[in-house]
């Protein structure tokens, strides 16, 4: 009943838990992805709040009615103006002034996913979470900074994120992964996932049709993705909800390079899907002979 209580409350992605303060130290929204016995209790507060992501003050004397001042809706736009100039001395600027960079502008975006949607914006980030910025403060869309900076394959910013301590394996409203919106575009580098699994992100996450990384990177063509997830154990036999394996992704979508990778490193293609087709018979069917071939090479007993 809790838990349908707070899935129920707009944007539920947004709150967190807080430790309270006490004894002198500042208070603090616990991270997600950090079990809660990894925190320090005290006799002072031995209670946690569930609140809306906001950022904490640690400055002793604060002036409320000034601060609601510089939260204006013409502010916090001038403010998103800067972010999206990269003018980190601005951000910082205004942020050491109380801002408070946990919100969201006419579009949904917040300053920090807005910032790492920005190449080359390694100052503003910083700037950005300096001030206050959580790092799993979501968009309307439920993304976090790391989703955006991954789906664009903008490495830098991904690293820099990493590097302020965010995690790999922030989920979405469906539980997808920066990881996993890395394979989601015909145009994705490599490098972004390639520092995601090096950094631990979890491999192995499906979407509501039941399709892994591995499915997404062949339907997009992404021979290189296809190696780096084998790399670190992804199933290369994985069945979505169709029981297609991503070598029958391979069939459906003409993309005979990521399939030469599966058969190399040992995909199965005997697997039959739910109507009873492998891969080769699939890439008969959708003429697209090229897989057909390669399927065929591999095995020659296969019949078409």
């Amino acid at each position: 009943m809790f838990l349908q209580t707070i899935i129920a409350l707009p944007q539920s992605f947004n709150f967190g838990l807080f430790l309270p303060p006490c004894d002198g130290r500042a208070g603090k929204f616990l991270l997600e992805d950090r079990p809660i016995r990894d925190y320090p209790f005290h006799d002072c507060v031995p209670y946690l709040e569930l609140k809306f992501k906001k950022r904490v003050y640690k400055m002793l004397k604060l002036d409320e009615k000034a601060l609601k001042q510089m939260h204006s809706k013409s502010n916090l736009k001038k403010f998103m103006d800067y972010v999206q100039n990269r003018n980190a001395e601005k951000v910082e600027k205004w942020c050491a002034q109380g801002m408070d960079p946990n919100f969201h502008d006419s579009q949904g975006e917040t300053p920090l996913t807005l910032a790492s949607g920005i190449p080359n914006n390694r100052n503003v980030l910083i700037a950005l979470v300096g001030g206050g910025a959580h790092l799993d403060f979501r968009n309307s869309e439920g993304q976090t900074g790391m989703h955006k900076a991954a789906f664009l394959s903008i490495t830098e910013n991904v690293k820099t994120l990493l590097e302020l301590g965010a995690s790999p394996n922030y989920r979405d409203p469906i539980g997808l992964t920066p990881l996993y919106y890395s394979m989601l575009t015909t145009d994705s580098a490599d490098s972004a996932a390639e520092i995601l699994l090096s950094e631990a992100a979890e491999v192995g996450i499906i979407d509501m049709h039941g399709n892994h990384e591995l499915h997404q990177a062949c339907k997009n063509g992404l021979m290189k993705h296809v190696e780096h997830l084998l790399y670190y154990g992804a199933d290369i036999n994985a069945q979505n909800v169709n029981g297609n394996t991503p070598l029958h992704v391979c069939a459906v979508n003409n993309r005979p390079e990521c399939a030469k990778v599966l058969l190399f490193r040992g995909a199965d293609s005997t697997i039959t899907n739910k109507q009873g087709q492998t891969a080769l018979h699939v890439s008969h069917i959708v003429a697209h002979l090229g897989v057909a071939e390669i399927i065929q090479q591999h095995n020659p007993t296969q019949a078409g």
